[in-house]
């Protein structure tokens, strides 16, 4: 096989389609400014989303719709009566199984509450100190003394997959697979065969870890979800898998992306950098003004119940309802200048971890991560700069949006 075949980031630049899109941002202001909602045309849809449909649905499409506006995107994470998530069964609940993803009410919630026991404000100070903060350090000693590196692919795309595996019970040698295979488990509408078979070989790894736990728990997720119970019953094998996959790809992906774009962001705007760097108090705006101006994972999908109007916008029953947060967040009747990365904007909720009952699950452990990350960035890289002789960094991808790379310099 070739490097590219087996390295986890090439894997992933190529199964997302990262590079293709610089900016979806001025077509989705066009369509804001014409409508709240819109109808889609298939063609109009991302490449990959294209073929998804195409593969499960055949000959049957759905109608497409777009929620565009701030107000639109929140009514329809809101309403889980006439937005239902469980059209996630035919996609990505295909590799992961039957999560809260595709969960509605009452029993997401009840599902819900299960998981949350591992989040506590107990377990996050306890991960920090002992689990993110050494991660994020150690791979910062590997070029700390070098003078530059390439932020993303050795600081923000390998750190949350190792929190993640740790967190999950992988044991230290089989973190390499995890990585490949949580990669390829997301690339259903590029690669199906691959995706099938990583889900596969990461129910037969978390199966080792759930006998363990189950002999012998520990503080890990696994252990939690193993002797947690779910309507008075211990959680089955199945449902701790599909949890254990689900936490796979979301548990690495949202922070490697946000504290990538947000490290762009600041580099890319130095005197903001530099008020960071003085002022540690700002570290949190930061952090939700990088989420907000370019969110990581752009959108969602629900399926409309019945025959409904959002914004006053007809919606048919059946109809599929893509839910663009990054265009929520970039709404300019909420926020001035809203294409602008600005950390001293006024605070107001954005949307990048949605909303309502499906809100992200791990979104304080998402910012817990960005944190460390910045924060031990700020410390150790003196004069941290862009590359100047870099080949154009920037932030691309529709699907979901990060660089590709962040080279960068500091004195050693």
């Amino acid at each position: 096989m070739t490097a590219a075949a087996t390295d986890p980031f090439e894997r992933f630049n190529r199964a997302q389609g990262l590079g293709s899109v610089r900016s979806p941002y001025p077509r989705l202001a066009a369509w804001r400014r014409q409508a709240p909602v819109r109808r889609l045309a298939l063609a109009e849809l991302a490449p990959q989303m294209q073929l998804q449909g195409r593969v499960l649905y055949g000959g049957k499409l759905p109608e497409f719709f777009v929620a565009l506006s701030h107000d639109a995107v929140a009514e329809v994470l809101r309403d889980g009566e006439r937005f239902s998530s469980a059209g996630y069964a035919r996609t990505i609940g295909l590799m992961l199984g039957r999560s809260i993803l595709e969960m509605d009410e009452p029993e997401h919630a009840r599902a819900r509450g299960v998981i949350q026991q591992a989040f506590t404000k107990r377990a996050l100070e306890h991960w920090e100190r002992d689990l993110v903060g050494p991660i994020v350090n150690g791979l910062i000693d590997r070029f700390a003394a070098r003078g530059h590196a390439d932020l993303v692919r050795e600081l923000t795309f390998p750190f949350p997959v190792s929190v993640i595996a740790h967190m999950l019970g992988v044991p230290e040698r089989e973190h390499a697979a995890f990585h490949r295979l949580s990669v390829e488990l997301i690339s259903l509408a590029i690669e199906p065969a691959l995706a099938v078979a990583a889900s596969q070989a990461l129910r037969e790894l978390f199966a080792r870890v759930l006998a363990e736990r189950r002999r012998v728990p520990t503080d890990d997720l696994i252990s939690v979800l193993a002797h947690a119970e779910l309507d008075g019953a211990r959680l089955d094998d199945e449902a701790i898998f599909a949890f254990a996959r689900l936490l796979t790809p979301a548990g690495a992906e949202t922070t490697y992306r946000s504290s990538s774009n947000l490290l762009f962001a600041l580099l890319s705007h130095p005197a903001q950098l530099e008020a960071v760097r003085r002022d540690r108090s700002l570290v949190p705006q930061a952090i939700e003004e990088g989420l907000r101006w370019e969110t990581p994972l752009p959108g969602i999908q629900r399926t409309c119940v019945r025959d409904t109007e959002v914004c006053g916008i007809a919606i048919p029953a059946r109809a599929v309802v893509m839910v663009s947060m990054a265009s929520a967040n970039h709404d300019e009747t909420r926020y001035e200048r809203p294409d602008e990365f600005d950390i001293f904007r006024p605070a107001k909720t954005h949307m990048a971890f949605a909303f309502g009952p499906h809100r992200c699950l791990g979104m304080h452990l998402a910012r817990m991560e960005s944190r460390v990350a910045l924060e031990a960035v700020l410390d150790r890289l003196p004069n941290l700069r862009l590359d100047p002789e870099a080949k154009d960094p920037h932030i691309s991808g529709e699907l979901f949006r990060s660089p590709l790379a962040l080279p960068v310099l500091f004195d050693s």
